[in-house]
């Protein structure tokens, strides 16, 4: 793994008799979403400040490639400043400032460039977050969505290195929630900048992130990936794991990622006593983007969420349906196998192509473009390698379209 870009080593910071963070040990690595999870009160928002400099630890150190912030020198630390970019948990936009001039106002800050270098940089960037022609428009005149896109470009007009995320879904509903989630996802790929995103949504924020730390009691208890978190047997994590993750992801209506592992664990355990067959069927919607190009983030979600509601409802009664990530929804097939799962998948399109979609069908010419993948279970074969010999081009079973 690469160097990381930024590192805390044993931090700690308290304000008063409350010790906010405890021998804080975290590595962000470039190029990377890392997700900061764990319980209100436990110091996610004040170690965010830690990194963006605008709270100094007690003691410990943190670095920016490899280099001790402490020890730079006041160039240095204006220079590093500037690297960084900023998302507040309400956007923080200014109700008597239009758009432009909400966004302008970190390239204004700077003072070193010209006016028309700042409108061609504000335009280019609200161009490329799709803001076209809205550059006069108040905040208080946009959707809650649109609002989170101005605030996403303010925060990328300079060109940044890193942003910092501060619970940027609180207070909106699953399809607003689940749209900036993919918005943040989709903009980190094109941009590459290194996100560190605050976070309560479990586990929505798994579907997005690279890596994942967990703060306990100010401590940092775990550092992975989101596959590995789930797979953690740690108590502590699997207690808040599941005391927050709900019975059903609220996009999708269907069960969360976690639970549906826990569900083909069980699958397993009735093929290893009773050597019952199963398979796992994953679908994966090809084209969302193309539903954001035409109609933007929140039209993609409910386009989703309706294409997940026709998938459960034209599933049997015993089989198994979760959401796998942004675009993918996994099913387990019980006692069925590989040949029978290809007939309910064929059953299953053939369905809901006649049904069709109702976001879908607001934009003539468009098509939903699904692959299906099919794996049968092997015993003791792990989820994660039924999974990829699901998705893998030879075990692509079925590709239909709904328009």
């Amino acid at each position: 793994m690469d160097q990381p870009l930024i590192r805390f080593e044993n931090v700690y910071k308290s304000f008063g008799e409350n010790q906010v963070l405890r021998d804080v040990n975290l590595s962000i690595y470039p190029g990377q979403l890392t997700a900061i999870i764990g319980k209100s009160g436990e110091g996610k928002s004040v170690l965010l400040k830690h990194i963006i400099g605008l709270i100094d630890s007690d003691s410990g150190n943190i670095l920016f490639q490899g280099k001790k912030i402490s020890k730079m020198k006041k160039a240095e630390k204006r220079d590093l400043k500037n690297k960084f970019s900023y998302m507040f948990q309400e956007m923080a936009l200014f109700d008597s400032m239009t758009v432009f001039e909400n966004i302008a106002l970190p390239l204004q800050e700077k003072n070193s460039l010209k006016a028309p270098e700042i409108r061609k940089r504000v335009l280019d960037k609200m161009h490329q977050l799709d803001l076209d022609d809205i550059e006069n428009i108040y905040p208080s005149q946009l959707s809650g969505g649109m609002k989170k896109r101005v605030a996403l470009a303010r925060a990328l007009v300079t060109e940044p290195e890193i942003i910092l995320f501060d619970e940027p879904t609180t207070g909106l509903d699953p399809i607003r929630k689940n749209a900036v989630h993919s918005m943040i996802s989709s903009y980190q790929k094109k941009f590459g900048f290194t996100g560190v995103v605050v976070s309560h949504e479990i586990p929505d924020i798994f579907y997005i992130s690279h890596r994942l730390a967990m703060i306990d009691e100010g401590k940092i208890i775990f550092e992975g990936t989101p596959d590995e978190i789930q797979a953690s047997d740690e108590p502590v994590i699997q207690q808040f794991i599941r005391g927050i993750e709900t019975r059903h992801d609220a996009l999708t209506g269907m069960a969360p990622q976690g639970q549906g592992a826990r569900r083909f664990i069980e699958e397993m355990a009735r093929m290893r006593s009773h050597q019952n067959v199963f398979s796992v069927l994953i679908l994966t919607v090809e084209n969302l983007y193309e539903i954001n190009k035409m109609a933007g983030y929140e039209a993609e979600q409910a386009a989703l969420s309706n294409f997940a509601d026709k998938v459960r409802a034209n599933l049997r009664v015993t089989d198994i349906c979760s959401r796998l990530g942004l675009n993918k929804l996994m099913i387990v097939l019980p006692r069925t196998d590989k040949e029978g799962a290809g007939l309910v998948c064929k059953g299953m399109a053939e369905n809901i192509k006649n049904l069709g979609l109702t976001e879908v069908k607001t934009y003539p010419g468009f098509c939903f473009s699904v692959s299906a993948g099919i794996a049968e279970a092997e015993q003791d074969k792990p989820i994660e390698q039924i999974v990829a010999a699901a998705e893998s081009s030879k075990n692509v079973f079925y590709e239909f379209k709904v328009c």
